[in-house]
């Protein structure tokens, strides 16, 4: 007799005396603790090998970008479940500490809700980014300053009152929208160009302890826990201003931005977001050296620090390739729509114009040939599933994304529907695989970690349609519909203990167990 994977699952439990099968009734299945011990043993086996926990996938979201493509990338069309974090950018300092909305439309149609107007005005804010990354178990944060709105953080660090200012505007953040802690981005203390001093080395360290203890005041009340983070430069004389092990137990993750390394800022083209440092180039200037540097020169612990990953690109017109010289001009004609520098889904539309290279040293695509002999250096799913396995490998915390919208592609231009997010896809798939030492089938089926604590990964899903999820009494406790080749199952909500999944397609099914610590 040969069983499939639910007969020999069921068969199994029936041996011991133990399935209680019910075709008609669709109530909870139970089975008894020795039924399933005794299951667990046979499974293990075969799942053991996916131990990696799963890394941090935070992605940066404008609320400029609401508008463009026809809102294409909206709180409907955003895939939560691919993330970790929505870090929703920007909130503007203010000189005497507060904190003022870039775009109030935008922001209240984003974080509140769409505005119901009749018969009387409020907000659906079931419709908000907040809600819906709430339901799939991805937190928000606002992300405070940026590269335009970082004048005013030097005045506001170095004085006690506006200090404290600050961290009560945060809190209002918070308490108005819902967010689930802080992120600030000042770019960068001690850069004079805005407005930086050397006394904001001490002084950032004095107003992220400020802001600490108002999230931990907050966290008394109302019991929740609130996340702290901070951006900061990977260049090697902008970290010098920093206090990195006086900010180790204030700040849960540090967000390096391992981008923006060349442009036309540059006399030569060079790679925007290099993994290692190309041939030619300030040896310092890539995601490898930025790493080193914050882990073992300034002894930020490896599991705190969340590597950045682009999604758009930078051109350099008249440049006749690598290492060559360029106008200094970007291309806003051929990428008008960025300014020069084209988002992914942009450089995809133009590539044909282009000739495709990759430097297998820097690991890294780059196009030459272009109109206007146009350079363009920029990330694309090869280099973003390298970057991603080097965050694996590494022991880093994970990934930030700058920035979400780049990498939400159309079925066609304009047809307003999301048909892929490559990159995103690529970046989880190098995060969330089994440990490098395993040989993964290419379409192997795999959930993991295992132990789990947050969520429950299955990848190589195709043509599986359910999960269902049993407690240790039997009970079905979860189901749900799988919809991608990588899905994301929130947890952290399971009591620690031994569970069990059967996974069900119209011609599969294929049963295994794993264990919730917290």
């Amino acid at each position: 007799m040969v069983l499939s994977g639910c007969e020999a699952f069921k068969f199994s439990l029936f041996s011991l005396g133990l399935f209680q099968q019910n075709q008609t009734q669709q109530t909870m299945k139970k089975f008894s603790i020795a039924g399933l011990i005794f299951l667990q043993v046979s499974i293990l086996i075969s799942c053991s090998y996916a131990q990696e926990t799963c890394k941090e996938v935070i992605g940066y979201y404008p609320n400029w970008q609401w508008y463009d493509r026809n809102k294409l990338v909206n709180p409907s069309s955003i895939q939560y479940d691919k993330y970790s974090i929505i870090n929703y950018a920007f909130f503007s300092p203010e000189a005497d500490g507060t904190i003022a909305q870039t775009d109030t439309w935008a922001d209240e149609n984003l974080l509140l809700g769409e505005i119901i107007w009749y018969p009387v005005e409020s907000n659906d804010f079931s419709t908000s980014i907040i809600y819906k990354a709430h339901e799939s178990g991805t937190k928000v944060l606002p992300s405070i300053g940026g590269w335009t709105l970082s004048n005013n953080f030097s005045q506001i660090a170095a004085d006690p009152v506006k200090r404290q200012n600050f961290a009560l505007a945060c809190i209002n953040l918070i308490q108005t929208f819902q967010f689930d802690g802080i992120d600030i981005d000042w770019e960068y203390p001690g850069f004079a160009e805005h407005n930086g001093t050397p006394a904001d080395k001490e002084n950032f360290t004095s107003l992220m302890m400020e802001i600490r203890n108002a999230l931990d005041s907050l966290s008394g009340i109302t019991g929740n826990d609130y996340l702290l983070t901070a951006c900061f430069s990977a260049d090697p004389p902008k970290m010098e201003y920093i206090e990195y092990g006086n900010l180790v137990d204030i700040l849960d993750m540090f967000n390096m931005m391992t981008y923006d390394f060349s442009g036309t800022f540059d006399a030569v083209a060079n790679h925007n977001s290099p993994l290692y440092a190309p041939t030619q180039g300030d040896s310092e200037w890539n995601l490898d050296r930025a790493f080193y540097n914050v882990t073992q020169l300034h002894g930020v612990p490896p599991e705190k620090v969340n590597l950045g990953v682009a999604f758009y690109g930078r051109s350099m017109t008249n440049c006749a390739g690598l290492f060559e010289t360029h106008s200094g001009l970007a291309n806003t004609s051929l990428f008008a729509a960025d300014e020069g520098s084209p988002l992914y889904y942009n450089v995809l539309e133009s590539q044909a114009l282009f000739t495709n290279n990759w430097d297998d040293q820097a690991k890294v695509p780059f196009l030459t040939d272009g109109p206007d002999a146009t350079f363009v250096t920029f990330d694309d799913e090869n280099s973003v599933r390298l970057k991603a396995e080097y965050i694996r490998d590494s022991g880093a915390g994970g990934a930030i994304i700058w920035e979400i919208t780049g990498d939400y592609l159309e079925s066609y231009p304009g047809s307003g529907i999301v048909s892929a997010t490559p990159l995103l896809d690529a970046l989880n798939e190098g995060l969330c695989i089994p440990t490098k030492n395993e040989t993964l089938m290419e379409n192997e089926l795999v959930v993991f970690p295992n132990p789990a604590k947050d969520y429950l990964f299955i990848c190589n899903a195709k043509g599986v349609e359910l999960i269902e999820i049993f407690n240790d009494q039997g009970y079905l406790i979860c189901k749900q519909v799988l919809c991608n080749k990588t899905n994301k199952i929130p947890v952290s909500s399971f009591s620690s203990g031994i569970y069990f999944y059967r996974l069900t397609s119209r011609f599969v099914c294929n049963t295994g167990s794993f264990v919730i610590v917290h």
